[in-house]
């Protein structure tokens, strides 16, 4: 007996849970070969707007947790990933038309780079903070807390779940919460990487991912006020100009696009990025 093939509408990931899009819409999400696939929510300012406030709702809880903690919840991320790479390898197979051995070097290659920005969780203030030399009798440290809510256009190119990995890993490690807007074409890997996300020990709102239009969403998230900084990683084809233009508006950090293989590569300084760096005063010895 031939069974009937049961196509797939994949929800947004908001706050720990999936939603459809308020607005109803949907998209196809076709393979390589213009195959369907599945179809996609096509996310709406409504849902923008909702997964900024999940964010800024469980930034408390993320900042506040130690920073072994954070470390351990994003080694967990990595465990899960190595169990589902069958499903993750076929996905990127059929979207992104590559061979299985090169989509295997792929999801190998996010997993690993997960455990990395993993492992400085607990080590990056130590190299991106200070004691600094002062005239007096006082101590003078600087220490790199995290920005707030970053949102992240994801790269639109190839390499759908290392992309999505490179830019929000780095931003989850320094106690930010994220709004990433996932590759258009090519989204399964980013709505798959929600339900790891789902079943992690991740506090929902943390990471809050959303498929559709770039183009449509991110002019809003660029200019809302509770949006602290704007990765523009995967806004090269975009106006991204206007994108920073906005930004500027409410005093929002960017991250300009960046080119070339190596632009989402593991840095520390893709960490950096999202700290903001307190300077504290103390004296020495009595008063």
């Amino acid at each position: 007996m031939t069974r009937l093939a049961v196509p797939k509408t994949y929800k947004l990931y908001i706050g720990g849970k999936f939603p459809r899009s308020e607005s109803g819409r949907v998209y196809e999400i076709r393979s390589h070969g213009g195959d369907f696939l599945a179809n996609a929510a096509q996310a709406s300012r409504k849902d923008a707007r909702d997964a900024v406030v999940a964010a800024r709702s469980a930034l408390g809880g993320w900042a506040g947790a130690t920073a072994y903690n954070r470390g351990q919840v994003l080694y967990r991320i990595a465990e899960l990933l190595e169990g589902r790479r069958v499903q993750f390898i076929d996905e990127i197979v059929q979207t992104e038309g590559v061979t299985p051995a090169a989509a295997s070097a792929q999801v190998d290659e996010a997993i690993d780079r997960w455990v990395w920005y993993a492992g400085w969780a607990d080590k990056y203030v130590q190299v991106a903070g200070n004691a600094n030399p002062v005239s007096g009798p006082y101590f003078n440290i600087s220490v790199p807390e995290p920005t707030g809510v970053v949102a992240i256009i994801a790269p639109q190119s190839g390499g759908s779940l290392l992309g999505l990995v490179s830019a929000v890993a780095p931003a989850l490690v320094a106690g930010n919460t994220v709004v990433v807007i996932a590759n258009e074409k090519m989204p399964l890997s980013a709505v798959s990487l929600g339900e790891v996300l789902a079943t992690s020990d991740v506090p929902g709102g943390v990471v809050n991912i959303l498929t559709g239009s770039p183009a449509e969403m991110a002019p809003w998230l660029a200019s809302h006020a509770d949006v602290n900084a704007i990765d523009l990683v995967g806004a090269g084809e975009l106006d991204w100009v206007h994108l920073q233009i906005d930004a500027a508006e409410t005093l929002t950090r960017v991250l300009q696009p960046e080119n070339g293989p190596d632009a989402a590569s593991p840095s520390l300084a893709r960490i950096v990025a999202f700290t903001e760096t307190k300077t504290i005063w103390h004296t020495k010895g009595l008063i």
